[in-house]
């Protein structure tokens, strides 16, 4: 079933991978950014459609200035990728502003990453309901297939090819610019159409209902700012991507980011012209629409994304085009999710190589992902699609703002890194670069800081408020875990008196009894191979008439080991056994207690369910005692002989494991093991 799932493992060497190049890392790194398209206009639209008909047409200039916020930011990265070419917003932090600096953008990105999967999968949704009807209704569990689908592909390693992304992520981009040139074209010539939605208009919030003038239109106006702000969502990755990219790295990274922006702000700008052009109308609840006049709306009405009502009012309703790119919309926003599930592995990976999330997001799958990684984003996205319902207004409303915290704070350590560096440098025009810089990423955090406190004010009631205490709880707990380690590694570390050659005293030998079977005479050849101080038997009383049976066996075969029956009146095994090896550690504080435990493998699968985990649970409360040492003893059943050799073996050569004919002591036989060659003179 795993291989079925997870494929066959893949070489190490897979991960040399052959660096993108300009036609290449453009689109699968500008996937994220430009599938903000899809739905920065309709947050814009849904909110100035809480004032009425009347605020839609200030549409196309809020996109505006959401495009250049956003173009602002992309200058501002081009910048800082000269300083930290495989860096990212963590590294920058943490370098200039310290650990807790670098922990809040670490846990605001992988935050943000989360958001961006959910986000995605749930416009993704919505198109696919825009292009086959028969979905509708079926938003919220197309969107938790997306993830499923998503997480399994990366766990399998799959999506990890350049040129098809690449020519999917360029047909969307074709047949976007192609709508758009179509519709201005149109606009010019008299012969643009309405939308769907233009016989029907919003019927406005209470709060507006009074007119839009003062400080209505002002809130009005920052709240649809504070939405269309999610264009600016993505707009990072090439500068936390340097690496991949061939050389002359640095310069090829600054002109995807520039080939980036320009082009997700001209679409912007083209696709929020026609939407006023064409009278587009997008609600969070289109229960709250009516028809232009007062009137009822259709039955039949049904509210699609602007991108589709766009696509259907230029290129023709149920046309070939529209549909295409319908379509093509979301195979984007599928291409963004998987540019997320790449990004949260990584981040969260270097978060763990420095102490503050669990070690097992360090390893390696079969097929060379970080598994942990992809299924804990996973699980998080798919809470947050079903908490949400896969409302995408919803979502982007804690979305924007761990957004927007990560790019203040990387701009303020860029502004301290180029303030130290020009303390350094030397020349006139040398230092007047230096300063050039600085103001450009000062700019920057002047404009993130401003656009932060708007979303944080505007959307606070929103559920900002959500993404702030989540960011801060994820800071707390990556803290506590590094505290965890640090702690771990101070009391490990040899101390200047610490002598690694010290010995104990003496070696007490104690074999856990539970039958007198082969495994436990195994353990008793084995405990007296090693020649302890001294040697006991133990068994706990469990149950009377066996504990006899089992004393009377073992005085029948004449062990040359005493046997104590330890007391446990109320049927419990671990407790009496910890009991009687402190009463030991007390009378001989430095001495050495080891108890063998024996045990049988059986095969795996449902054989394993058939047996208990009693030395499981015993081994793991012994683990807890100091100066007490485990020594497990296997007995390999014929079963586990056959499973261990069917399966198969790549690469290393395994040692024999056919029964050992050899002497045993106790006229014990059974498997070989390393323990039987070592203890053999």
């Amino acid at each position: 079933m795993r291989r079925l799932l997870v494929g066959r493992p893949y070489d190490t060497e897979r991960l040399n991978r052959r660096p993108l190049g300009r036609f290449t890392a453009l689109p699968v790194f500008s996937a994220n950014a430009w599938s903000s398209i899809a739905y920065a206009p309709d947050e814009i639209l849904l909110t100035l459609a809480l004032g009425g008909t009347a605020a839609l047409a200030l549409g196309p200039e809020i996109g505006v200035a959401v495009v250049a916020v956003m173009l602002l930011i992309v200058v501002s990265y081009r910048v800082a990728i000269r300083a930290y070419p495989e860096g990212g917003d963590y590294a920058i932090s943490r370098a200039n502003l310290g650990p807790w600096a670098g922990l809040t953008v670490g846990a605001a990105m992988m935050l943000d990453f989360v958001f961006t999967v959910a986000v995605s999968m749930a416009a993704m949704a919505h198109y696919l309901t825009a292009a086959v009807p028969a979905l509708g209704g079926a938003e919220m569990a197309v969107a938790m297939a997306g993830v499923v689908v998503l997480a399994m592909a990366n766990i399998r390693g799959a999506g990890r090819g350049r040129v098809t992304p690449a020519v999917l992520a360029f047909l969307f981009l074709a047949l976007l610019f192609g709508m758009i040139v179509a519709g201005l074209v149109q606009d010019v010539t008299g012969t643009l159409g309405p939308a769907t939605s233009a016989g029907v208009e919003p019927v406005p919030d209470p709060a507006f209902s009074e007119g839009l003038g003062g400080l209505a239109l002002a809130v009005l106006v920052l709240r649809a700012f504070s939405s269309g702000s999610a264009l600016a969502t993505g707009v990072e990755v090439p500068a936390s991507n340097v690496g991949a990219m061939a050389k002359p790295r640095v310069r090829l990274a600054r002109s995807v980011m520039l080939a980036m922006g320009l082009t997700a702000g001209a679409s912007t700008i083209g696709v929020m012209y026609l939407a006023d052009r064409t009278g587009v109308v997008f609600v969070l609840d289109p229960s709250g629409l009516q028809a232009v006049g007062g009137g009822p709306v259709s039955e039949d009405y049904v509210q699609n994304p602007v991108l589709a009502q766009l696509a259907n009012a230029i290129l023709g309703h149920g046309g070939i085009l529209a549909g295409a790119l319908i379509l093509m919309v979301a195979v984007l926003l599928v291409l963004a999710g998987h540019s997320a599930f790449k990004s949260f592995p990584e981040l969260a990976s270097r978060l763990a190589a420095d102490g503050y999330l669990p070690r097992q997001l360090l390893t390696r799958g079969d097929r060379l992902g970080y598994t942990n990684g992809v299924v804990l984003l996973a699980l998080a996205a798919l809470a947050l699609v079903v908490v949400f319902q896969a409302q995408t207004a919803l979502l982007v409303q804690l979305y924007v703002i761990g957004v927007f915290l990560s790019f203040t704070v990387s701009q303020l350590g860029m502004v301290r890194h180029w303030s130290r560096h020009l303390a350094n440098t030397p020349g006139v025009r040398a230092r007047q670069a230096v300063r050039t810089r600085r103001l450009v990423n000062l700019v920057g955090l002047v404009v993130t800081a401003l656009v932060a406190l708007v979303v944080l004010v505007t959307r606070f009631g929103q559920g900002a408020w959500v993404a702030l205490l989540a960011i801060a709880a994820m800071v707390l707990v990556m803290s506590r875990i590094r505290g965890h380690y640090e702690a771990v590694a101070s009391e490990l570390d040899l101390t200047s008196t610490e002598d690694a050659r010290a010995l104990p005293s003496r070696v007490h030998a104690v074999i856990l009894v539970m039958s007198v079977q082969r495994p436990t005479l195994r353990a008793l050849a084995y405990a007296r191979a090693s020649r302890p101080s001294s040697m006991e038997a133990v068994v706990v009383d469990l149950d009377k008439a066996s504990t006899g049976k089992l004393v009377a066996a073992w005085d029948r075969l004449g062990l040359p080991v005493p046997i104590t029956v330890l007391a446990s009146p109320y049927r419990e095994m671990s407790e009496p056994l910890i009991r009687h090896l402190r009463a030991l550690r007390r009378t001989s504080p430095r001495d050495l207690v080891v108890v063998y435990i024996p045990e049988y493998v059986v095969g795996g699968g449902w054989q394993a369910l058939l047996h208990n985990r009693t030395t499981k649970r015993i081994k793991a409360r012994l683990h807890h005692e100091p100066g007490v040492m485990v020594a497990s003893v296997p007995w390999q059943l014929e079963t586990s002989r056959r499973g261990a050799a069917s399966t198969p073996r790549t690469g290393t050569s395994l040692p024999p494991t056919g029964p050992w004919t050899g002497p045993v002591e106790s006229g014990v036989q059974g498997n070989g093991s390393s323990a039987d060659q070592a203890d053999r003179p």
